[in-house]
């Protein structure tokens, strides 16, 4: 859900606001070319990156001014983000930064930040119901954290499962997608991520990761 508040929000205005919904983006400012947005979780909570969220602006802010490529900060980060023929945004999420492996509660998890924090494990991505929680909010991660478990099916080729912070389970996010193909995939390269809502292309090139996928408007009912 997208808004332009004549005054910003609350963490109680934007709980109100989300409903249903997996979380609210406020429009802060926009000009011809760009636009700040603040995201926010249904617990009222913000979250410093969504790569859905900056995607889903992208388009919006497209749309708006018939720009083929616009640019969407989210607090200190800026994406630039280009409108594909085949209708599928490509998104520029900028560094991404890949820990070693650590031990937490007995897991062994991958401390990913795409600009929010994320802790990766491989497995069975059945098992994020308990997995998710655990890790959330575990003393380790003191600002709470996403979590992601995934399974490789093949060089450039993931599925995986989302707990996001504040929200709980998810059925897609982009930087949960660009945080597994890193942890994954070391060397780089493009990677198809599976999630329960879709698939995700992230491309990993020189410490960068670029994250295309759809966005589409949901008619009002």
């Amino acid at each position: 859900m997208l808004v332009e508040p004549d005054e910003r929000l609350t963490p109680e205005a934007a709980r109100e606001l989300v409903g249903t919904a997996d979380g609210v983006l406020e429009v802060i400012w926009r000009d011809q070319d760009a636009a700040e947005i603040a995201v926010w979780n249904p617990d009222g909570s913000r979250a410093e990156m969504s790569g859905n969220g900056t995607r889903i602006a992208a388009r919006w802010l497209a749309e708006a001014t018939g720009l083929g490529a616009v640019r969407i900060r989210v607090g200190p980060r800026e994406i630039v983000a280009r409108l594909r023929p085949d209708g599928l945004i490509e998104q520029d999420m900028g560094v991404v930064e890949v820990a070693e492996p650590e031990e937490i509660a007995g897991l062994e998890v991958i401390r990913v930040s795409v600009g929010n924090p994320h802790a990766v494990v491989v497995g069975d991505p059945g098992d994020l119901p308990r997995i998710g929680p655990l890790l959330e909010t575990n003393p380790a991660f003191p600002e709470r954290t996403n979590v992601q478990v995934v399974r490789v099916e093949r060089p450039g080729e993931v599925t995986a499962r989302v707990w996001e912070r504040g929200v709980g389970e998810t059925s897609a996010s982009g930087t949960s997608g660009v945080a597994v193909a890193a942890a994954t995939h070391p060397g780089g390269g493009a990677v198809v991520v599976h999630f329960p809502g879709g698939d995700l292309l992230v491309r990993l090139e020189g410490g960068r990761a670029f994250l295309t996928g759809p966005a589409e408007r949901v008619p009002k009912d």
